[in-house]
């Protein structure tokens, strides 16, 4: 079936379900819940979000857990699996390897400074949500509840928690760190300082420090092998995987593929009473991730005396990080403080588990781990860490060692987990207190209440580097320590600015004077092209709406497609195909809508040829991997094809001019390959595409896999636009975009809207699953209701949570 015909098909489903929804009287189900200390009930609306009223915060957080059970018990079970190092025990020993690595990067410090990080009752609200996911677990086991389908495809059960597992996973943020810092060191290697920041930005204007007595040519490529399998997605097939589970990839041309997917952007902002349309805050927030099935996000609401919350959170994780309560509205995208190091050791020819540290040797720390084995005896893994953090390669040839020293591996930096902390605020003051305890990952969150104030807050773990800058590698010989963290006041922000709103898209957002060279948040910033447009779109308007909210959400201008286009109208050629292919550009209107011919063309240009065009012959010493998989810094480009200089020699604009349309031409040919010869058939959603393939799906029969996979379908959009899509180069398959996405009316609740695609329900038999994707898709959204009375009028669904008998 054609794309276009399935898209239509998909929505006739979704249209009679929610007819069905409107039509049929609520269900109601009854269930017992061992840990419940009074009733609960669960509403659940039309699209599938669960209204938890509890009356105890203790039971809504039990009720929570339950419920992330029930509706996605698969995907949290296995998110702990492979956050503690448990897949080998149910999968067998093919995951071996991988469940060591994990268990580098898990949790290891003092677990009672660890819980007071995230406040007095975290603990406990922690706790609460366990019980419930075990209550749904035993529920299971007593076969009160039927095994999810996802354990029988996979061949095993589910394990019960402990409440210490919420904390000690880490491996599930985003961070900016040693991927760079290796990639970087091999670039300048190779073609120096000046060829490396084409390929990777550096910004503010900063020239990296290169440690003294370190040769970055020296630094081994296998460096992070054990770092990315850590962080490396479970992969099932028929066959029992092999033990490495690494692609058969050279290993920097790995880092370079997986980092670059791994720049996933967000997007929010919050329109001020004095210009927004309701005379009311407009909090919007559309954070960029992994599209995958089931959703990474999933959307609750939490009600009990003094508790009144809403909005997404990751599954496994109690509360929600994205959302609102009664007073204030709150969001967040990735501010990209440096929270990572790799750092390099001399170690004792002598006895390989020292290491140089100032003027003798220190000794790792030795971990032995029995790791359970699915149908094996037990294998015993042997962990190493220096006083900075997990080794990931040892090089004995060399006599080396290399370690990961991360924020994130400190106390109080599980990520997300300090949202648990102003769930409850209701003014600024209190939110603003609450983020001095956020760690992980650095955010731009952003706030606006009930009383009409906005404001920006950068959050995270800043290293606080005298002698370094989070660019490169270090020697761990004691010469480049951090010096603590940053204090929290010392990062910037903003309170109701005089431009009546405030918005963040990853870009280099340190206001023009602040002390950069002596606060080194960091130097990696994201392509500004996203934040540009909302800004143009935002001070165009003299007020801003909801519903203008949505549509900036899913704006497909694309700023770097207008600035390529207008440098090539101002190039002549006297190749008439080329010359008309150009004014057929210059008659576009820059957006990469899944329907535009001319973006089909654009994208293959920009993705398959200029790029690699530019650095072929601005940076010839680039190792081909490096300049193959990650085609170069945009804005550095950009400005390079604008501003021809020396590094495209003697003669730089006939240069430019050259490398413009021999590359133009290329992409034509490409294009014309892939969609044929006559122009006006072209389409970019031709090209990109939407597919959600179910990480089981490859153990399902053929007419179950159908129904676990949701697309494909069409897809509008790039990495450039508001409207965010990153897709993979050698195919157009959308990797990672805005899968959540919420507007919100700041005080009259019940006007927000959201979407999370495919859906709510990890079940694909259910109704819930990909109910969501057609909105998604098309750009539209659903209610998020909040008041009592909106939501009964939508459930469709009542469940009613009743204590175990004799059971608290």
């Amino acid at each position: 079936m054609k794309r276009s015909a399935r898209f239509v098909a998909v929505l006739g489903l979704s249209s009679a379900l929610v007819s069905f929804a409107l039509a049929a009287a609520p269900a109601k189900v009854r269930r017992s819940v061992t840990g419940l200390e009074q009733r609960a009930e669960i509403l659940v609306d039309r699209w599938g979000v669960p209204h938890i009223y509890a009356r105890t915060q203790h039971d809504a957080f039990v009720a929570q857990g339950w419920n992330a059970a029930r509706d996605r018990l698969w995907q949290i079970d296995l998110w702990r699996r492979s956050g503690l190092g448990e897949l080998a025990a149910v999968l067998g020993d093919g995951y071996l390897a991988q469940d060591r690595a994990i268990r580098l990067f898990v949790y290891r410090g003092d677990m009672t400074k660890e819980w007071a990080s995230y406040g007095p009752a975290a603990r406990r609200s922690a706790s609460a949500f366990v019980a419930g996911i075990n209550a749904y677990i035993a529920a299971i086991r007593s076969h009160a509840v039927p095994l999810p389908r996802e354990f029988e495809l996979a061949g095993y059960e589910p394990s019960p928690w402990n409440v210490e597992d919420v904390v000690r996973i880490r491996n599930h943020g985003l961070v900016v760190g040693v991927g760079f810092q290796l990639m970087r060191a091999q670039a300048m290697c190779a073609a120096g300082k000046d060829a490396a920041g084409l390929l990777l930005e550096v910004s503010p204007p900063w020239t990296p420090i290169v440690p003294d007595g370190l040769d970055l040519c020296s630094i081994s490529p296998h460096a992070l092998d054990q770092y990315l399998l850590a962080q490396k997605p479970v992969v099932f097939a028929p066959a029992a995987p092999t033990a490495a589970l690494m692609p058969a990839e050279e290993p920097l041309s790995l880092a370079a593929s997986t980092l670059a997917g791994s720049r996933q952007g967000s997007n929010n902002w919050v329109i001020g009473p004095g210009k927004s349309a309701t005379g009311r805050p407009i909090l919007a927030n559309d954070p960029h991730r992994s599209d995958e099935v089931p959703s990474l996000r999933y959307l609750a609401h939490l009600v009990a005396p003094g508790l009144d919350v809403i909005g997404a959170g990751e599954p496994a994780l109690p509360g929600i990080s994205i959302g609102h309560n009664e007073r204030i509205a709150f969001g967040l995208t990735v501010f990209p403080i440096a929270q990572e190091d790799l750092y390099v050791y001399d170690t004792n020819p002598d006895n390989p588990n020292e290491y140089r540290y100032h003027d003798g040797w220190e000794p790792m720390r030795v971990i032995h781990e029995p790791i359970r084995v699915r149908g094996a005896a037990d294998a015993d893994a042997e962990l190493k860490f220096t006083r900075h953090g997990p080794v990931v390669l040892e090089d004995a040839e060399h006599h080396r060692a290399y370690a990961v020293r991360a924020t994130w591996l400190d106390t109080g930096g599980a990520p997300y987990f300090a949202s648990m902390r102003y769930l409850k605020a209701h003014t600024i003051d209190e939110f603003r207190a609450a983020l001095r305890y956020w760690g992980e990952p650095g955010e731009n969150q952003i706030y606006a209440d009930t009383s009409g104030g906005i404001g920006w807050f950068p959050s995270g773990f800043t290293p606080a580097r005298p002698t370094t800058d989070g660019l490169l590698p270090l020697p761990g010989d004691g010469r480049y320590e951090w010096n603590g963290y940053l204090d929290h006041e010392l990062l910037p922000s903003e309170v109701n600015p005089s431009r009546r709103y405030v918005a963040t898209a990853n870009q280099l957002n340190l206001p023009k004077d602040y002390p950069y060279s002596d606060r080194r948040v960091g130097f990696v910033w994201y392509d500004p092209a996203r934040f540009e447009r909302i800004a143009e779109v935002l001070d165009a308007a003299p007020s801003f709406s909801l519903k203008e909210s949505e549509a900036l959400q899913n704006d497909y201008a694309s700023l770097p497609a207008r600035t390529l286009v207008r440098i090539l109208g101002t190039i002549h050629t006297d190749d008439p195909e080329l010359g008309d292919t150009i004014r057929w550009l210059e008659a576009w209107d820059g957006r990469a809508s899944a329907e535009s011919p001319q973006a089909a063309l654009f994208e293959v240009w920009e993705s398959h040829h200029l790029g690699a065009g530019v650095l072929a012959e601005a940076a010839p010493a680039l190792p081909l991997n490096l300049r193959s998989h990650v085609p170069g810094n945009t804005p550095t480009l950009l400005a390079l094809l604008e501003h021809p200089d020396g590094r495209l020699g003697a003669d730089p604009r006939a240069a430019r001019d050259a490398i413009m349309l021999r590359t133009l031409s290329a992409a034509l040919v490409e294009t014309t390959e892939r969609l044929g010869a006559e122009r006006s058939a072209w389409q970019w959603g031709k090209l990109q595409f939407v597919l959600l393939e179910h990480p089981l799906a490859p153990l399902a029969e053929a007419g179950e896999r159908a129904a676990m996979n949701v697309g494909p379908m069409s897809k509008a959009g790039d990495g450039s636009t508001v409207g965010a899509s990153y897709y993979r180069s050698k195919d157009f398959r959308l990797q990672a975009g805005a899968s959540f996405r919420m507007v919100l009316d700041v005080g009259r609740w019940d006007n927000s809207v959201a979407v999370n695609t495919p859906g709510q329900s990890g079940d694909w038999r259910g109704h819930h699953y990909r109910d969501l994707f057609p909105l998604w898709l098309s750009g539209a959204y659903f209610p998020l209701l909040y008041s009592r009375a909106a939501v009964e009028k939508a459930t469709a669904e009542r469940i009613v949570l009743d204590p175990s008998p004799g059971a608290r």
